[in-house]
């Protein structure tokens, strides 16, 4: 008797559960975030005791704003799908308001020649952050109301020019390395939203061109590219940072010197628990740590595909792959930079390197992922049929909604009658303001004679009779050639 086909595996077992996708998101955020602590505690340990006096400041802060993503992850879980369609847009319009605000003069916080945060006594906050979240929901919003065969117009307004003015906006904080990672939301939108290949590509380059200007034309940033180019020219100048950490990673070796026994954090690398976070990873834990790192992001990826493909709510398949791709684009960044194959940018590795807002929000998004999972449609199917399990009954967790296309195009032309009722009634007033306005008087001009106003007589231009032509000749029609 032959066996039923099936998974091979016990791992291959797992993932044909239908709660698969969610756990496996759950799974990866908690480790990435414990890892992310234990490694900020040891990196900023040195350089916290020697500011503060306590080796345990910047782990401190650090905590606070984990519990507060903590507390984010479980509202994105708790968020319905249409909720977060019907926010979107007032949420990326607060978020280029906080934009607009943070360059003000005493209104955002100056810090190392930038303008980039709002500071609430001993916590700061980035709009960037939040900034990034909300052009990926809005986003993902906008492209899934069009309709399947919408125009290249469609698709491109108003997402491009509204991602265009979050960029300017955080070019001139000045912010570099955040705005390359609103061009990498914008093209991974575009991209899975299906824009033509020829349009796509132009677009990157413009974007990539935009990028290498202002990557030479600031001297900071123009520095970062030639220690890139040449890191032996000024090894303890523009080169410093790159060739440290690069002596991190050589003395970890495969195993590792142990955890907290880094020479690097000692003020030899600078931003060892931020932007080189990774450096001191591979110093401690080895090789094999770093790999760790790559292998739970790389299985994040997977995930996160694995969710989108999954899907069918076009908004939660343009939302999953878009913060999917941001995420990974990011850690690449980071890890490409310290290990020396891309110049630096300041890109944080997500929920690893130290960074409030950041984390918090990342959180969030890592949150929203998950709860994209639960509304696969075999994850419904189960959750309806009571197959909750112990962690969704901990959590509480509501119900998903079950994707309905008949339902979402009848909500997607109700929205289109709706605006087109709006354009109607916009250009009734503007016809009704016409012609309630009185008619513009003609004036003299000087050196011009005023106008005949005999010309203005409506019934110039129509035939006279015989009586009115005479009156109005005054009797002498025959010298004018008329006969009585």
């Amino acid at each position: 008797m032959k066996q039923a086909a099936g998974p091979r595996t016990r791992f291959g077992a797992w993932l044909a559960r239908p709660l698969a996708s969610f756990h496996l998101i759950v799974t990866i955020t908690g480790l990435l975030t414990v890892l992310g602590l234990v490694m900020v505690l040891s990196s900023s340990s040195v350089e916290a005791y020697a500011d503060t006096g306590s080796a345990y400041g910047t782990f401190t802060t650090q905590l606070i704003f984990v519990a507060v993503g903590a507390v984010l992850f479980y509202v994105a879980l708790l968020l319905p799908v249409r909720l977060m369609r019907t926010m979107a847009l007032p949420a990326f319009g607060v978020s280029v308001v906080l934009l607009a605000l943070v360059l003000i003069p005493g209104i955002g916080t100056l810090s190392g020649g930038a303008r980039r945060w709002f500071t609430l006594g001993p916590l700061s906050f980035q709009p960037s952050e939040l900034a990034k979240v909300t052009l990926v929901v809005w986003g993902a919003h906008l492209l899934a109301s069009r309709r399947q065969n919408a125009s290249v117009k469609e698709m491109v307004v108003p997402l491009v020019p509204a991602a265009l003015l979050v960029c300017v906006l955080i070019v001139l904080q000045p912010n570099l390395s955040t705005t390359i990672a609103f061009g990498i939301i914008l093209a991974s939108l575009l991209w899975f939203a299906g824009l033509p290949l020829r349009l796509f590509l132009g677009i990157v380059a413009a974007g990539a061109a935009a990028a290498l200007v202002l990557a030479l034309t600031a001297g900071y940033r123009s520095d970062r590219v030639k220690a890139y180019l040449n890191p032996g020219a000024d090894p303890q100048g523009i080169g410093y940072q790159g060739r440290q950490a690069k002596f991190s990673l050589a003395d970890g070796g495969l195993f590792g010197r142990g955890l907290g026994q880094s020479r690097a954090k000692w003020s030899y690398l600078p931003n060892s628990h931020n932007d080189f976070i990774f450096a001191i990873i591979g110093e401690e834990l080895g090789f094999l740590g770093c790999m760790l790192v790559i292998g739970l992001f790389a299985l994040f990826v997977y995930a996160g595909l694995r969710i989108a493909m999954r899907s069918i709510d076009p908004f939660l398949r343009l939302l999953t792959a878009t913060a999917t791709t941001w995420i990974l684009a990011q850690a690449l960044i980071n890890i490409g930079y310290v290990i020396g194959l891309l110049p630096v940018t300041g890109l944080q590795l997500p929920l690893v390197s130290a960074g409030g807002s950041s984390i918090a929000i990342t959180l969030f998004m890592f949150g929203v992922i998950a709860n994209a999972a639960r509304h696969e449609p075999e994850a419904v199917a189960a959750l309806h049929a009571g197959q909750v399990g112990r962690f969704g009954r901990m959590l509480r967790l509501p119900m998903p909604e079950q994707y309905s296309p008949a339902r979402a195009e009848a909500a997607r032309k109700a929205a289109q009658a709706k605006a087109a009722q709006k354009r109607a009634a916009q250009q009734r007033a503007a016809q009704q303001q016409r012609a309630a306005a009185p008619p513009p008087r003609r004036r003299a001009v000087a050196g011009r004679p005023a106008p005949d106003p005999r010309r203005a007589d409506p019934r110039r231009g129509r035939a006279l009779a015989s009586d009115e032509r005479t009156r109005r000749s005054n009797g002498r029609t025959g010298e004018r050639g008329f006969r009585r």
